[in-house]
């Protein structure tokens, strides 16, 4: 089991790390609108389809078959939370190293979108403050981590419930138990 899950969750690691860094010269142009919601949840989506291979796998070739709804989601669960590692860890490198002005972005962006939408003096100062407070805990790098965790891992939770449902599968019960008789010709 343990090396079906470091297999299955370490490609997808790999794989939501290399989708995050090939995308992130594209924030500027996507914005933090819904096309960059769409691209970095279908990005997300993607590598988290390890999980149902990494069950399936292990079904197949180590459970002959079968394989429990809890052992399902047990190796889901896994290879997501290595995901998310990986995830949480390459967003902590490209924030704190190449994109330290994000958040400024992101709460310009914002505020931009309270004021078109026709919001009232009073409620654009409120969320100039929240963030601002947003923006400094932003800075230390564990309130980063848990948040930046807080976006893969429902995800993760998801497909991993799906397809822990989808996979399960018990060895058949007979119809009848056996005599003990030699069956008739």
């Amino acid at each position: 089991m343990k090396k079906t899950i470091l297999t299955f969750g370490l490609i997808s690691g790999v794989l939501s790390s290399t989708m995050m860094c090939a995308t992130v010269p594209f924030l500027d142009k996507l914005g933090h609108g819904r096309y960059g919601y769409l691209l970095g949840y279908t990005t997300l989506v993607l590598s988290f389809l390890l999980v149902f291979f990494g069950i399936r796998s292990y079904r197949d070739n180590i459970g002959q078959g079968e394989i429990t709804f809890s052992r399902a989601f047990t190796i889901g669960i896994a290879i997501t939370l290595i995901s998310c590692v990986f995830y949480v860890l390459t967003w902590e490198i490209l924030y704190f190293n190449f994109l330290h002005g994000y958040m400024d972005q992101y709460g310009a962006h914002a505020i931009a979108s309270l004021k078109a939408s026709g919001a009232s003096p009073e409620v654009i100062q409120a969320q100039t403050l929240k963030l601002q407070k947003l923006k400094e805990n932003y800075e230390n790098p564990f309130f980063n981590a848990a948040l930046t965790f807080l976006e893969p891992f429902p995800v993760g939770l998801v497909i991993t419930l799906l397809s822990a449902a989808i996979l399960r599968k018990k060895k058949p019960q007979s119809q009848s138990a056996p005599s003990g008789l030699p069956a008739a010709s």
